[in-house]
C-alpha cells in the first residue's frame, strides 16, 4: 500500500523543494510520512475547518499551497489557528504538506496553469532563476560512451530550453595504474595503462546532482569513475518567477478584464488606468507578484495580472502597462487542480478530494 511519503515524493518530483524561495517553508509541516496513506485533502490554505474535514473523511494527508507553519514556533499552546491546527493534526496522526514557491517557480506550475486558463501561447518564464545549473564532466571508455550518455539523459541531464540530449564529447587518452587492492575493469595490476576514452560534458539542474551521481555509478564500467561538477552562472529558463505569453489575437483592455473576471470568478478586479493600447503580450504572477513590475515593463508586456499589489504600484506603472489585480486567493486557487493532476496520473485509484471549505479570507460587500 501507498505511504504518505510516496505521495509527497511524486509532488516533489514535479516541484522540487530546492526551487522554493529562501523566505519560504514548503515541505512537510507536521506528521509522520511513513504511515500508510488513507487519502489526501487538497486545499490552498490549512484552517481548523480543513483539518476537521480531513478527520471526518478519515484522510491522513492534507496537501496545501500555502505553508501552515510559516514562522518558527516558540510554544504550542493553541493561542492561534496555526497552533490549533498543528495540535489537532498531531492528535489525529494527520500529515500536513505544502508546495508553495517551488510550485510557483517550476515550469508547468501555478503561473503556467493561469496562462492555460487565459489561453496564452508561446509561454516562457519572465524572471528565470540563476545559479541552479551545473556542468557535469565524466570520462568513459569509448565503447561505453553512448550507453552512459543515454542513461544520463534519461536521468534528467542534457536539457537546454526546448532541447534535450545535449552534450559535448571529446576523444582522448586516459592513463591509470591499478594497485594490488584494486579490481580494474581494464589494464593489469601494477602496470601503467592507456585507455581510449571520451570526455562527456552535459548540463544538469543542481537539485538532481545526487541522483545523477547514483545513476552514473550504476552504469559506468570503471571501479573508480572520474566525474566533476562546475557551477554555472547561466540563467535557467525552466524555473523562475512569473511568466509571459501571447494571446492568439489582440483584445481591448476592457473586454480582456471582463474575461479575466469571469475566468477566475473575481468579484472585483482592481486595475490601473487604461493605456488605450490593445492587449497581446500578457505577463502573469500568482500571489504577491508586484515585485516583478519593473521586469514586466522592461519586457514590454501590455498587461500584468497578479494577485496583490500596493497602492503606489498603480501609480508606478504609469502608462507603460495595464496592471490588473485579481486577488491572492483567486490567483492561486488553481493549485488544487495541479495537485490533483500530478497525483491522479501516478496513483489513479488513490483517494483525492478537493476541500469544500471556502478558504478565501477576503470578503466582498
Amino acid at each position: 500500500m501507498l505511504k504518505v511519503k510516496d505521495i509527497i515524493r511524486e509532488i516533489e518530483k514535479y516541484a522540487p523543494l530546492s526551487l522554493q524561495e529562501r523566505f519560504d517553508n514548503a515541505g512537510v509541516q507536521v506528521g509522520d510520512v511513513n504511515q500508510l496513506a488513507t487519502g489526501a485533502l487538497l486545499c490552498l490554505d490549512v484552517t481548523e475547518a480543513v483539518v476537521d474535514e480531513a478527520i471526518q473523511m478519515d484522510y491522513n494527508l492534507i496537501i496545501s499551497h500555502h505553508p501552515l507553519a510559516f514562522k518558527p514556533f516558540k510554544s504550542l499552546t493553541g493561542c492561534n489557528y496555526v497552533e490549533r491546527c498543528v495540535m489537532k493534526a498531531c492528535k489525529h496522526d494527520i500529515v500536513i504538506y505544502a508546495a508553495h514557491t517551488n510550485l510557483d517557480n517550476v515550469s508547468g506550475g501555478v503561473n503556467f496553469r493561469i496562462a492555460e486558463l487565459i489561453g496564452l501561447q508561446n509561454i516562457r518564464i519572465l524572471s528565470p532563476k540563476k545559479n541552479m545549473l551545473l556542468k557535469m564532466v565524466t570520462f568513459v571508455p569509448e565503447a561505453y560512451a553512448e550507453t552512459v550518455r543515454n542513461v544520463l539523459f534519461n536521468a534528467g541531464a542534457g536539457h537546454i530550453g526546448n532541447y534535450d540530449s545535449c552534450s559535448f564529447n571529446l576523444k582522448g587518452e586516459g592513463t591509470f595504474r591499478a594497485n594490488k587492492k584494486s579490481k580494474p575493469f581494464v589494464g593489469e595490476i601494477g602496470e601503467l595503462h592507456i585507455e581510449q576514452e571520451e570526455r562527456i560534458e552535459t548540463i544538469i539542474p543542481a537539485y538532481r546532482k545526487s541522483s545523477i551521481i547514483r545513476t552514473l555509478l550504476s552504469v559506468h564500467p570503471y571501479e573508480e569513475p572520474v566525474f566533476d561538477f562546475y557551477p554555472l552562472d547561466n540563467v535557467w529558463n525552466m524555473a523562475g518567477s512569473g511568466i509571459v505569453g501571447e494571446l492568439p489575437e489582440s483584445e481591448d483592455e476592457y473586454g480582456f478584464l471582463l474575461r479575466i473576471k469571469e475566468i477566475f470568478s473575481v468579484e472585483c478586479v482592481k486595475h490601473s488606468a487604461f493605456t488605450g493600447k490593445p492587449i497581446r503580450e500578457v505577463a502573469v504572477c500568482s500571489g504577491s507578484g508586484a515585485f516583478l513590475i519593473p521586469e514586466v515593463i522592461a519586457f514590454g508586456a501590455d498587461v500584468f495580472i497578479t494577485g496583490e499589489a500596493k497602492y503606489n504600484d498603480f501609480y508606478d506603472v504609469e502608462d507603460n502597462i495595464l496592471l490588473a489585480v485579481i486577488g491572492h486567493y483567486e490567483s492561486e486557487v488553481c493549485t488544487k487542480d495541479i495537485f490533483y493532476t500530478i497525483l491522479s496520473k501516478k496513483f489513479p485509484t488513490f483517494a483525492l478530494h478537493f476541500s469544500n471549505v471556502n478558504l478565501n479570507p477576503v470578503k466582498y460587500l
